[in-house]
């Protein structure tokens, strides 16, 4: 049976640590963790202070210590509000030394469908937990519904609810892991089970149990002395909470090129998968940087830009507006004679389907997405298309949905965005002249994709182009003609042409005629 190669590789830098997720060699998320980033992260938990409750909006500013309000709207503030207000008076009152909830009496529940100035005032504190960075210009959006995440499972204070992840397929799984729950849970907490809680035993489950009922008291123990408003209880460090959300049984590797870090990783998986420990590696090399190693930086290079290649010549165009992103599926000079049309669009849009999803994860796109998919009459392709891209799209941790397409091919996908997109510049600086060029990285793969469509149609081939992009062709062994000698069975005469600009070249048959 085939096994799939998941790696995670961990750079750090003087003030970033990056995060690097492999599938197969190939690049799905990338994550960069900032020293000096605003310090809200996703999942936080802050004593804020109500700036005003606004009744147009149904919703609250809040003062979160950011720059800008957060905002709280009534349908986030969950049923049992009036519990949790009681609670966090008693305890920054110092009132209240018992953290379990098992003796605390509960409120009634809200109104799923009251106004928010029934239940909030100008200047009232509350826990609120982070659920959206800020973005742009708007500060985080908030939840005073609270949720503590773990390994295996979800602790919501103030509930007494046991939800099993939808993504467990088998009942009598789901059955099993309700009646384990059910028997550990302490009164006044609901419980979320995670996916990855699928086949473990009552041991696990009430380690990670105990282990979130310790941060819940830490943090109780933390607002007896807090600043309104402050953070009283922080994520993990990202490298602890990336692993927490995507590390599986499947991963194959952990490479970090920071010592520290290192250690804390092992020390981490000691706790959540001790058999997984020695996947973990420190890497050591002076000579070549982890992120080269692996090809992680020239897939940055040819993923970010406007115009992302994909295999047989076809290409995505990816443009965004401030309302929604719009990708284009382009097939490219492409030249099927044995299929037809219709084969030939389903191919491509098969292709571009598997790169859609990665692209999605990689710059964390969020909002609406339309994709322009080629044309295809036959409606048995399209429903292959739809389920292809969904299949794809299952390991995406975002929420997200897709519409079926409409019958000129358009998809539209829903995906939500809890950070901000990821954007990392491609282009460089223009060596001989003023303004941005495409990096020189691109300029090989998309000689070899020209070269793989042209080399079909005919025997010989000759590649003009710049000295410097020449000399990196020919040098070395094996080079990189060789390589293509190898693949294609025919040999590339390169000429080297002074006239040309960095990154020109031109392909020619043996009249002289150009063929791109």
């Amino acid at each position: 049976m085939y096994r799939v190669n998941k790696e995670l590789i961990i750079r750090s830098g003087s003030n970033t640590v990056d995060f690097a997720l492999l599938k197969d060699g190939k690049l799905i998320e990338l994550h960069r963790d900032r020293e000096d980033d605003n310090g809200f992260q996703v999942g936080d938990i802050f004593i804020a202070k109500i700036r005003k409750p606004v009744p147009g909006l149904n919703a609250a500013f809040v003062n979160v210590g950011f720059e800008k309000d957060a905002f709280l709207h009534y349908h986030d503030l969950g049923p049992n509000l009036p519990t949790l207000l009681k609670f966090t008076k008693l305890v920054s009152a110092g009132k209240l030394k018992d953290f379990t909830l098992k003796n605390f009496p509960f409120e009634p529940e809200i109104d799923k469908d009251g106004a928010i100035t029934e239940v909030l005032s100008a200047n009232q504190s509350v826990l609120v937990q982070i659920v959206k960075e800020p973005i742009s210009t708007k500060g985080p959006r908030i939840s005073s519904e609270l949720s503590i995440a773990g390994r295996y499972l979800v602790l919501v204070p103030f509930s007494d609810r046991v939800s099993i992840s939808q993504k467990i397929d088998s009942k009598e799984e789901k059955d099993r892991l309700k009646k384990l729950v059910l028997a550990v849970k302490p009164k006044g907490f609901g419980v979320i089970v995670r996916t990855v809680a699928e086949g473990k035993n009552v041991d696990e489950l009430e380690k990670d149990l105990q282990y979130l009922l310790d941060k819940w008291s830490n943090m109780c123990t933390r607002l007896t002395t807090a600043m309104h408003p402050s953070k009283v209880l922080g994520e993990v460090n990202r490298a602890s909470s990336i692993l927490r959300d995507v590390f599986n049984d499947t991963f194959t590797g952990i490479h970090i090129d920071d010592e520290e870090l290192y250690y804390q990783t092992k020390d981490y998986l000691q706790e959540i998968a001790p058999s997984k420990v020695s996947i973990v590696k420190h890497y050591q090399s002076k000579e070549v940087p982890l992120f080269e190693k692996y090809n992680i930086e020239r897939q940055i290079k040819t993923s970010f830009g406007k115009t992302v290649s994909m295999s047989k010549g076809a290409y995505l165009i990816i443009e965004h507006t401030e309302a929604l992103h719009v990708i284009d599926v382009n097939s490219g000079n492409r030249s099927n004679k044995a299929q037809s049309q219709e084969d030939t669009a389903l191919e491509v849009n098969l292709i571009a389907a598997a790169e859609i999803a990665r692209q999605l994860r990689l710059r964390d796109m969020g909002g609406i997405i339309v994709v322009d998919f080629i044309d295809m009459g036959n409606p048995e392709n399209r429903k292959v298309l739809y389920d292809f891209l969904r299949e794809e799209m299952s390991d995406d941790k975002a929420k997200h949905k897709i519409l079926p397409p409409s019958k000129f091919g358009l998809i539209q996908i829903t995906r939500q965005r809890v950070r901000p997109e990821v954007h990392i510049k491609t282009k460089e600086e223009n060596p001989n002249e003023n303004g941005e060029i495409e990096a020189p990285i691109l300029v090989i793969d998309k000689i070899a994709a020209d070269l793989e469509r042209i080399i079909k149609d005919n025997k010989s081939v000759v590649l003009n182009t710049h000295p410097f992009v020449s000399a990196y062709l020919t040098q070395g062994f094996p080079s990189i003609r060789m390589k293509w000698f190898l693949e294609h069975k025919k040999w590339i005469k390169i000429i080297p042409r002074d006239a040309y600009t960095y990154l020109e070249y031109h392909f020619f048959d043996k009249d002289g005629k150009q063929l791109n």
